[in-house]
């Protein structure tokens, strides 16, 4: 019983991967690397480079490793982005989305977890959100995102097919092994973005906003580790295999912590001060958002590893370095002799 993972060349698709593997599951990846790499693929995972909306690969995919489960990762991901190009977004994310589905319909997957996001509660007006909340996203990238939520509640409805959405808060941090992080160039994840200043490999770290209606004026948010949340979707495919009644489950820690605090938590890991300037608000941003986890823990009976921003700080600070170290390497190779 093979997994398909979509993104799995991705940030978290790579961590699901690892996780995956580790627990002597059989894995296949669909990732058109568009923003993941082949590199991070563990190496005796099949790697087959193409699109969610191509049927046809798909159907084959499902044919020949005999799916019978999909962890859908692959989507675009920043906010900001999805304002200035909804369109893109909606055909990446929610088009896309539409003919993966309809291939695992009618290639008999009985379960499928959905990649979905916090983003679709918008800017709630309690702080702690459930999933109940009613979910009205302020974003092209939020609608993309619960436009799929509801395609799968429909379809599993009609055609039987168990399913599980994951609604993400901030996801950080790394793999503690070293073996796989956030790599894409330019990210937007704060802790990323930090990282990068501290290391010297950006030359300040902006503040999207300074006049939130929160303690210090900056965004708060829920802040989970990638391990954490990769352990998450094992739990979500046991439940689902086991039987399990469909479900949509929030994935954060129930704490956040602020902008500036997620700064000085990087400087102290890191022993070095950074510039740090502030900027106006960006589009589709919400004041604060955190989880009520407490559906993700009766349901899964989840016990997180690394429940500590310092931790995941650690992590996402030790993948960097490693980065770094990388990328030295690559260079004297590059020379001429």
């Amino acid at each position: 019983m093979a997994v398909l993972i979509t993104g799995g060349a991705g940030y978290i698709g790579s961590h699901m991967v690892l996780e995956l593997v580790d627990a002597g599951e059989q894995v296949v990846v669909l990732d058109n690397l568009s923003t993941g790499f082949a590199r991070a693929v563990a190496e005796e995972v099949p790697l087959i480079v193409g699109e969610t909306g191509d049927q046809a690969l798909v159907n084959r995919i499902i044919r020949e490793y005999g799916i019978k489960a999909v962890i859908h990762f692959a989507a675009s991901i920043v906010v900001p982005d999805s304002v200035a190009n909804p369109l893109g977004y909606y055909r990446n994310n929610t088009s896309n989305s539409r003919a993966l589905i309809e291939c695992a319909v009618n290639g008999g997957v009985r379960d499928f977890i959905f990649s979905s996001t916090a983003a679709v509660y918008g800017n709630p007006g309690e702080v702690l959100v459930n999933e109940e909340a009613p979910t009205l996203p302020i974003s092209p990238y939020g609608w993309s995102k619960l436009m799929t939520e509801i395609m799968l509640r429909d379809a599993g409805s009609a055609h039987g097919m168990r399913y599980a959405v994951l609604r993400y808060f901030n996801v950080a941090g790394a793999d503690p092994a070293g073996r796989t992080g956030q790599s894409t160039a330019g990210a937007t994840h704060l802790i990323k973005v930090a990282v990068e200043t501290a290391l010297g490999l950006r030359p300040k770290l902006e503040v999207f906003g300074t006049d939130y209606p929160t303690a210090d004026g900056t965004c708060i948010r829920d802040y989970i580790h990638v391990g954490d949340l990769a352990s998450a979707h094992c739990e979500a495919l046991r439940q689902l295999r086991a039987g399990a009644r469909s479900f949509t489950l929030n994935c954060g820690y129930g704490h956040g912590f602020s902008v500036r605090q997620v700064i000085e938590a990087v400087k102290r890991a890191a022993g070095v001060d950074f510039k740090v300037e502030t900027a106006p608000r960006r589009p589709g941003d919400a004041a604060a958002i955190v989880a009520d986890i407490s559906r993700l823990r009766e349901t899964l009976h989840w016990v997180p590893r690394y429940d500590d921003l310092a931790t995941i700080v650690s992590h996402a600070l030790a993948w960097e370095r490693q980065l770094m170290a990388r990328r030295v390497v690559a260079a004297r190779h590059a020379k001429p002799a």
